[in-house]
């Protein structure tokens, strides 16, 4: 499986709210030229939650294409239903990603043994790669780690991306899964210490807005270089936390307009970022070079 720093896309949309086609493909080729190792398209950062089914495919198939074979694509195709999950994952390999990330499924609040069974049947109904995705902060659903472990024996469940931000469960979980196993971080702020504890990398929030840092550190933990990768964590934990000021994507969209990146579009019930969080985001940046960057 793939390692490093893997973005967790947004999905660029104009002022009416439909998708910017142009901007997709723009943002595609920042992250080919600033070293990320691969792209999740339609996650949570990528709004999947309002998108279409119809808009669903179609993000990921102008991801695949602008991509070009370049870095893997990994699709965002969970839900709250199995079937749904699965009819979102077949479309995905059809598509020609590489793999697929799968949510806890929200709202409904299954059992451990009713998300054993949902992932199962997700992994042996449609024959690609698949990665777990926990985040019980976003979804009110916690898999533990006993439940991920018996999944581990499922053949094409390959990995999971861990958003809990507990560096103590994140550890037992590497002590525990088997080798091949991939355990990746979603939590930018812990990222750092889970990947040198030996998870395979990062699906970043903040590789969107500076992917080339978001590649070094990855680099560095991968490497086990301890010193290098806390120093470039320290550097981007101010933007790190200011891309959490508001619920994700919201921060991020506003600093990739500010950018100059993507237009201003975001989806209903997300509203644009308020103006009291406006100037610490854009301060982070300006921080960090990254609109002067933009704007040389």
């Amino acid at each position: 499986m793939v390692s490093g720093s893997i973005v967790a896309l947004v999905t660029p949309m104009h002022a009416s709210g439909n998708v910017d086609w142009a901007a997709l493909e723009r943002l595609i080729e920042l992250h080919a030229a600033n070293g990320t190792a691969a792209i999740v398209s339609v996650g949570t950062t990528g709004e999947s939650a309002t998108l279409s089914v119809e808009e669903h495919g179609e993000v990921i198939r102008h991801t695949v294409a602008a991509v070009a074979g370049r870095m893997p694509v990994i699709a965002g195709t969970g839900g709250n239903a199995t079937a749904e999950a699965i009819e979102l994952t077949a479309l995905a390999r059809d598509l020609g990603v590489s793999a697929c990330l799968l949510v806890t499924p929200y709202y409904n609040k299954p059992t451990q043994e009713g998300l054993y069974q949902h992932f199962r049947t997700i992994a042996e109904a449609v024959d690609i790669p698949q990665i777990l995705y926990n985040v019980p902060g976003r979804t009110g659903c916690d898999m533990l780690n006993d439940t991920v472990l018996r999944l581990c024996e499922v053949p094409n469940i390959v990995g999971i991306k861990d958003a809990t931000g507990n560096l103590d469960r994140g550890r037992e979980l590497l002590s525990r899964c088997p080798s091949d196993f991939a355990v990746y971080s979603g939590d930018d702020a812990t990222a750092a210490e889970l990947m040198l504890a030996g998870a395979r990398g990062n699906i970043s929030v903040t590789a969107n807005v500076d992917p080339a840092r978001m590649a070094a550190l990855c680099r560095a933990a991968l490497a086990g270089d301890a010193a290098r990768t806390r120093a470039l964590d320290a550097g981007l934990a101010e933007l790190n936390r200011v891309l959490f000021i508001e619920s994700n994507p919201i921060p991020v969209k506003w600093a990739l307009l500010e950018m100059g990146l993507i237009g201003p579009g975001i989806r209903l019930p997300l509203t644009p970022l308020s103006p009291p969080c406006q100037a610490p985001v854009r301060k982070a940046l300006l921080d960090l070079g990254l609109l002067a960057t933009c704007e040389a």
